[in-house]
């Protein structure tokens, strides 16, 4: 059996989180470390857009600073996502796709996304995996129902997938923030989602803690998978890149509005 560095549970802002994920999938590029599982919350409150997005088409940013809500760009792809401070659990996988044995890129997110659909059977709950298409990225659903989103980044053998498993959800604030094109009012897409999103919370009828989702995740992972987790740390390398790429990508302006960093 195969042994991942799992790193425990830990909060940040938006910017340190992106930062972290990125210096952990150069690490293991470089072989520095081993396959990596990490878990992680926000905190202020996020909107993350996909790598390649327009960040003012995405987000109502007037909401955002009104409310103290952070926005930041992603290196991976995907569509635009509300990090709730108090409502998500988030995960990266860093991962050799040899380990993996698949280049195919359906099957990287049905391989890993099989870690999550254990942790909702331990949970109680009935998860599927959906294929997505053009325009949506692979994702899991219950009963029709959207309960998790994620993208990837592929560099030089390594894949990065992070993605959000809700543990409760307001819809009425996550469309504060996220702009929708087609909707005249925020209720208006309220009202629509609730017959598209879900949540953990929601599903069990009962609440649920941030911890109890994080042990489930850790045991869903390490069957599904069938590795061996064990526990680690951020490198000194890996550390010391996270806060060069937070100051220096993550937090500019330029990152986050228009793609751009100096960053090599």
């Amino acid at each position: 059996m195969n042994s991942w560095q799992l790193l425990k549970l830990e909060t940040y802002n938006a910017f340190m989180n992106m930062a972290i994920d990125e210096a952990i999938l150069r690490a293991r590029i470089e072989n520095l470390v081993p396959n990596t599982l990490r878990f992680y919350c926000w905190k202020p409150s996020t909107v993350s857009i996909g790598r390649f997005q327009n960040i003012e088409n995405e987000v109502h940013l007037d909401n955002c600073k009104k409310y103290g809500v952070y926005v930041v760009r992603r290196i991976t792809g995907g569509g635009t996502v509300y990090h709730d401070a108090e409502g998500e659990i988030t995960y990266s996988v860093v991962v050799s796709k040899k380990d993996l044995e698949t280049e195919d890129i359906t099957a990287v997110y049905a391989k890993i996304y099989s870690g999550l659909t254990e942790a909702g059977k331990i949970l109680g709950i009935n998860v599927d995996f959906n294929e997505g298409n053009t325009k949506t990225c692979p994702n899991l659903t219950v009963n029709g129902k959207k309960i998790s989103g994620s993208a990837q980044s592929h560099k030089r053998g390594v894949v990065l997938q992070h993605g959000t498993l809700l543990v409760d959800v307001d819809l009425e604030k996550m469309f504060t923030f996220l702009r929708v094109p087609w909707a005249k009012t925020c209720m208006e897409v309220v009202n629509v989602a609730k017959r598209k999103i879900t949540s953990i919370k929601k599903e069990l009828e009962r609440d649920v803690s941030i911890e109890e989702v994080n042990q489930a995740l850790t045991e869903g992972f390490q069957k599904a998978l069938n590795v061996k987790l064990v526990d680690g740390e951020l490198t000194l390398y890996e550390r010391e890149l996270a806060e060069k790429l937070c100051k220096e990508k993550y937090a500019t302006d330029d990152w986050n509005f228009y793609g751009r960093t100096s960053v090599v």
